[in-house]
C-alpha cells in the first residue's frame, strides 16, 4: 500500500506562489541582431569593440523590465535551434541578409531565413526598428547599398518577397531628418499608453508599402507640412503589429538617431513591443490600416536621381 503525504492547504498554497513568482520573474529571452549588408547605422555599429548605443541602451531596459538581451551580428547562426533559446528575436538590419556586404559579417542562409519564419509561426514573437524594413527587399540581391531602387516605387503585393510579407510593410526611402508628427492610433497597446497623442520629434522618418491588409496599426505619419518632395503623399503608417501564425510581429520605423533611442517614448514602445511579441501583454490587434490609413497605398513618386 502507497501512503499519501497530506500537506496542509497552506502550505500547498505556498509552494505554488513560490512555483508562479519563480516562473514571473524568469528573464525574457531576447535576441538583438543587427547585420548590416546594406547601410550601417551608427546606432548599432560597433567602435573599437565596444557596445554600440542602442546595445547599451538595451542593456539598461532589459536590467530594469527583465530582458535579456543577447547580441549578434553573425547570420549564420540562425537555425531552429539557435532560435528556441529565445522567445523574441528584434531585428536592426539592412540589405540582402544572404550576402555578407557591408560590415562583412557571416551572412544568413536561405534555411536559416526559413527557420526564422517557422520559429514565429510557431508561437513566438519577433520586433523590427527602423532599417528592418530595409531588409530583403522584393527583387534586390547582392551584398552592399544597392543604386538601383526605381523599382521601390512600385506596389508588388503578392509577389513581394517573402520577407516583406513576414514584416507586413517595406521601406522606399527617407527624405531629410526633420521635426514631424507622428499620431499615436492605439494608447491602449503596450508601452504606447504614456506616450501622448503624438509624437513631435526630429527623425530620419522612412517613407513605406506593401503594408499588410492585416496590420494594426500604432503609429501614424503625418505628411502635411514636412520638407521634400518623399512626404508628398497622404498619412502612412510608421509603425504596427500583426498576427503570424501562432506568432506574432511587430514592427517600428524609428530609431535612427541616438538621441531617439536615449527617450523616454521610444523605449517605452520597444519593451511594450518586446513583451508583446513574447505574449506576456494582450492587446487587441484587429486589423484598422485602412481606417486609420486609407491613402496607405498612393505612393509618392520617384525623385530624378533614383536610378532605374
Amino acid at each position: 500500500m502507497v501512503m499519501k503525504t497530506r500537506y496542509p492547504k497552506f502550505l500547498v498554497s505556498l509552494a505554488l506562489g513560490v512555483v508562479a513568482m519563480t516562473a514571473s520573474a524568469a528573464p525574457l529571452r531576447v535576441l538583438y541582431f543587427t547585420k548590416s549588408s546594406g547601410y550601417e547605422h551608427s546606432a548599432i555599429k560597433h567602435t573599437d569593440g565596444k557596445p554600440s548605443h542602442s546595445e547599451n541602451v538595451l542593456t539598461a531596459l532589459g536590467a530594469k523590465h527583465g530582458i535579456d538581451f543577447t547580441y549578434s551580428k553573425d547570420g549564420s547562426l540562425f537555425s531552429p535551434q539557435y532560435l528556441a533559446e529565445f522567445d523574441v528575436v528584434m531585428f536592426y538590419t539592412s540589405g540582402d541578409l544572404r550576402s555578407v556586404g557591408t560590415d562583412g559579417n557571416p551572412a544568413m542562409t536561405e534555411a536559416g531565413e526559413q527557420a526564422l519564419y517557422d520559429y514565429v509561426a510557431a508561437g513566438h514573437g519577433f520586433v523590427g526598428l527602423h532599417s528592418c524594413s530595409d531588409t530583403f527587399h522584393t527583387n534586390e540581391s547582392g551584398g552592399g547599398n544597392n543604386p538601383i531602387r526605381l523599382p521601390r516605387y512600385k506596389l508588388y503585393g503578392e509577389a513581394a518577397s517573402p520577407f516583406v510579407k513576414f514584416l507586413g510593410g517595406e521601406f522606399i526611402r527617407h527624405g531629410p531628418q526633420q521635426v514631424a508628427k507622428a499620431t499615436v492610433v492605439d494608447t491602449q497597446f503596450p508601452g504606447f499608453g504614456d506616450i501622448g497623442a503624438e509624437l513631435n520629434v526630429k527623425e530620419e522618418w522612412y517613407t513605406l508599402k506593401e503594408f499588410a491588409a492585416d496590420d494594426h496599426v500604432l503609429l501614424v505619419m503625418q505628411t502635411a507640412g514636412m520638407q521634400g518632395a518623399d512626404y508628398a503623399r497622404a498619412p502612412y503608417p510608421l509603425a504596427w503589429v500583426r498576427s503570424r501564425g501562432k506568432g506574432r510581429v511587430a514592427y517600428n520605423a524609428m530609431g535612427h538617431r541616438e538621441d531617439i533611442w536615449d527617450s523616454a517614448a521610444y523605449q517605452s514602445m520597444v519593451v511594450g513591443m518586446i513583451k508583446w511579441a513574447a505574449g506576456k501583454f494582450k492587446a487587441d490587434v484587429t486589423p484598422n490600416l485602412a481606417k486609420v490609413a486609407p491613402g496607405h497605398d498612393k505612393l509618392q513618386n520617384p525623385p530624378p536621381e533614383v536610378k532605374a
